[in-house]
This record gives C-alpha cells, structure tokens and sequence, in this order.
C-alpha cells in the first residue's frame, strides 16, 4: 500500500480532512495537479494580473451548446483558495431548511445548523478567521467567539459604514481568512484575486496543509493530475487511483480514498471511472453525479460618489444582508451584499477593455466595489458531463429575478448612502469560483451520491469533501462550510481506517 489514506486535490475540503487527520499516525498521501506558486514580483502586479493574466487558467472546457470557454479553475498547491477573497462565513439557519424561492425552492438539508456548529467554530480556528460577532441579523448563533478581531476598515471605508447605516442598512464586518498585519508587509495590495504566496492571506495551502504536512505521515505529490480511480470487481472499494506524473502513469493504493478536487473535477473523475460494476461513473447509482451543479448568481457593482475618493489599499472589510432572508417587497430571501476588493484603474482596463487608462485610474479613484450574490437552486439538469474526454457544462440559470431584485434593493441602497452613480456587470459561466452540488450528499442512496458524513453509499471506501456534496448553494461564499464539513466526516473516516474493513 502506498497510504492509509489518498485525498485528491489540496483545496479546502482535502487540505482541512488532511490537518484533521494528521494527528491520527495515518499514513496519508495527497495528491496535486499542480505545482506550489512561488513569490514573484507578479504577484502584486495588478497589471500582471488583470491587464496580462500571468495566472489565469488555460484549461478549456466545453459548453453544453458547444462553445468552449476557458474554465475559471486554478491547479496549484491550495487550489482556487489561493486566489479566493478569504471570506468565511457560516451558512445561516434558514440556509439548512427547505423554503420558497422567487423562482421555485430550495430543498434543505438532511442536516440542520445546530449539526454544524461545533464544526464551524473549529474550521473558523483552523482558518484563523477574523470577525466580529453581533453586527449582522442574520447571523446564527456561535458557541464560541471569534479568535480574532474583525480585520479593521480603513478610514474611507468607516465613512462608508457610517454611510450605509445612514442609508437603512445593517453594515457588518466581513469575516476574513486574513492577518493584515503580515499580508501587507507582503505588498501593499488587496488580496481578492491576488494570489498568495506568503502568509498573510490563510487559504488551503498556508493553513490547514501547512499544519497537515507538519507530521512525517503525511505527504504531498505534486504534479499529479488524476486520470481515474480502479475498484475491485464487485465495485465496492477503489482499490487504486491511476495518476500522470512527468508524462508517466503511476498506479497508486491506499484502504481509503477522499476526492476533493473540487465540484467539477471531482464529479467529472468519479464520471470518467465508470467500469463494469459502475457503467454511469463511479459512485452514481443514483444517477446524482455530475447534476445539481450550482454556482451563485453574481454580480460586481460599482458605486460612485464624485466628491468622495476611494483612499483605501483593500477595501474588503464589510458586508451587508438586509435582503439575505426576506425581502421587504416581495418576503422572498435575495442574497448578500459584501466588498469586492479595492478595484485600481488597471483591474476597471481589464473589464472594460476600451476604457483609456488615464480615465480608469479616474473613475478607480471614486469607485466602490461591491459582490452581489444570490441562491442558485440545485437542478438536475445543471450538470458537469464528460464526452470524449472533455468536461461539458449545462448550466441553467435558476432564480434570476431574485437576484435582479437584489441588484435594485441595493442600488436603492448605495443612492441613499451618497453615491449617485452605480454600475453593475452580471458574471456568467466563466465565474466558477463558488461551484458545488454534483456529487451532493443525503440520507437517501437514490437522490444523492454520498451520506451526510461524505461517505460514499455505494463504494465503501470513497469519501468526498469538497463543495460537491453540498446540497444547496446558499448565497454566502461556500468555503468555511466546505471546511466544516470535512473536519465532521474526519473522526467516521478515521475510525473505519481504525477498524478493518
């Protein structure tokens, strides 16, 4: 055997299952497609990387209508979290129950928030979460407080607190995955979007994998890209997975096996190792993976207010979810509101192409950046597909009015609070920083792909611990409840690989 335990992928759901593990003395292999980023001067360039896109992913997947496009996946060391804007929030209450959308329902989950709690409050540790607990109504009950501050607004951006609270709304301070102290001696830049090669952002890499790889039983294989996983003859353990190194192909074993490379890739591994035992891909006797597929409706705002200037460095410290639960116009839940990253003349060039760059330095320079976000709903016909070796994706938009709402509600918003000139550009397909939902877990073996404890129900030993299980996508960035999740599954996981099979 080459390990107790293989994890594909060293994003959030594999890289926190590896640090739960760790202590255990399994001997645990991770392994990643990509390699470790590096510091370099690019790294704080936003010319570099907006204007040039010296990281931008290459990889071109297919649309269901037959248009490719290049998919919007990172594969280093840490995954999308490298890049991710390090918010950590806990899904709300109502986000675990079933209830009435704009345009249909959200389902629920098999699991309720009390479940998660306790798990939550360790994932907030692991991640070194800053925050502030009580500024935000929709917030769930803790047991447990924030280990740290609230990472601090700069000064522009307390008048804009000030401003929204004027206008009506319930401004709160975003909870970060952030020691602004050290990412700021690293380069005097926002960190949304910008990727991380040091320790001032705690992503995948500089958190939980750091901690994981810290124990002599834990490895990492880089430059591993996964090509399927083998099962015995009946199908009910994988007995190995077959990965590419260095244009070679490796065949690897291990008594357990957790993939967690992420809602696409994921699903479309378990797809590409169908077999006789399993014809439709692996695990998918309920015919689940792949489907549901989810990924927020998004949007960026910008708002403007001529004779206010933006003077910050990162921006990224509040938040607002006055509409997050009940709209006041139509009682329908919209979505949440939070700071985009300082948005500089090279990032606006980027988007708008044909802007000349001494007026995008203008505009950046009175411009507000806002994310707007709103529930996808799990359809089954959304969904990761593998054809010839090619991901396709059908992505149905679900719920749009809902966010169409959201984007009026708070433009009515940002006019109260003094900004008179507000732009708004919806994302589409290419945005799929917050996917999950293809392999979603559930009591029942013929509607969802693994238990609520990520376990398989069809393989016995097959996990999954990435934002696949997730059954709905709720409107809050998914990457604490991914986390969450995983250290849950880690003690059932650890005590099957105790036991023998």
């Amino acid at each position: 055997m080459d390990a107790d335990l293989i994890i594909i992928g060293s994003g959030v759901g594999g890289a926190t299952l590896a640090s739960a593990l760790a202590p255990s003395g399994l001997k645990i292999l991770i392994l990643e497609k990509g390699a470790r980023l590096r510091p370099c001067p690019e790294a704080r360039d936003d010319v570099a990387i907006f204007q040039h896109g010296h990281f931008a992913p290459t990889e071109t997947w297919m649309g269901s209508d037959g248009t490719p496009f290049v998919a919007g996946n990172h594969y280093v060391v840490g995954g999308n979290s490298k890049f991710y804007g390090a918010v950590m929030y806990r899904y709300r209450e109502a986000d675990f129950q079933p209830r009435p959308h704009m345009q249909g329902a959200s389902p629920g989950w098999p699991i309720q928030y009390a479940d998660l709690e306790p798990w939550y409050g360790k994932a907030e540790t692991l991640f070194r979460v800053r925050g502030a607990a009580g500024q935000d109504p929709t917030e769930p009950p803790r047991a447990t407080p924030y280990s740290y501050p609230p990472v601090p607004d700069e000064p522009v951006m307390a008048k804009v607190r000030d401003r929204l609270a004027r206008a009506g709304a319930h401004p709160s301070s975003l909870p970060l995955a952030i020691d602004i102290d050290a990412w700021l001696v690293e380069g005097a830049t926002g960190w949304d979007a910008f990727p991380n090669t040091g320790t001032g952002k705690i992503d995948a890499e500089s958190g939980p994998l750091t901690d994981a790889l810290a124990h002599e039983n834990v490895r990492l294989l880089t430059g591993a890209e996964v090509l399927r996983l083998e099962t015995d003859t009946a199908g009910r353990k994988v007995t190995a997975v077959i990965v590419r190194v260095n244009a070679q192909e490796q065949r690897l074993t291990a008594r357990a096996f957790a993939v967690a490379a992420g809602a696409v890739q994921s699903a479309a591994l378990l797809l590409r190792s169908a077999n006789t035992a399993h014809p439709t891909g692996l695990a998918n006797g309920s015919d689940q993976v792949g489907r549901n597929f989810m990924n927020h409706n998004s949007s960026a705002m910008l708002t403007i207010n001529p004779f206010l200037r933006n003077t910050s460095v990162y921006q990224k410290t509040l938040s607002f979810n006055d509409f997050y639960d009940h709209d006041p116009q139509t009682g329908f839940p919209l979505g949440n509101v939070q700071g985009l990253g300082r948005i500089t003349g090279p990032i606006l060039k980027a988007n708008m192409p044909a802007l000349p760059m001494p007026l995008a330095r203008l505009i950046a320079g009175f411009a507000f950046g806002w994310f707007l976000q709103s529930e996808d709903l799990p359809n089954p016909d959304s969904r990761v597909m593998v054809k010839d070796g090619q991901i396709v994706m059908h992505w149905e938009r679900s719920n749009m009015a809902a966010h169409e709402a959201l984007i009026s509600r708070t433009r009515a918003v940002m006019k109260r609070a003094g900004f008179p000139i507000v732009l708004v550009h919806t994302f589409g397909r290419k945005t799929t920083s917050h996917q999950c939902g293809t392999a979603r877990l559930g009591d029942d073996p013929a509607q969802s792909v693994v238990t609520p404890e990520l376990r398989s129900h069809q393989v016995e030993n097959l996990w999954v611990t990435d934002a696949s299980v997730l059954p709905t996508s709720g409107a809050v960035n998914p990457a604490l409840t991914v986390a969450a999740l995983a250290l849950k599954a880690a003690p059932g996981l650890s005590a099957v690989l105790t036991d023998a099979f």
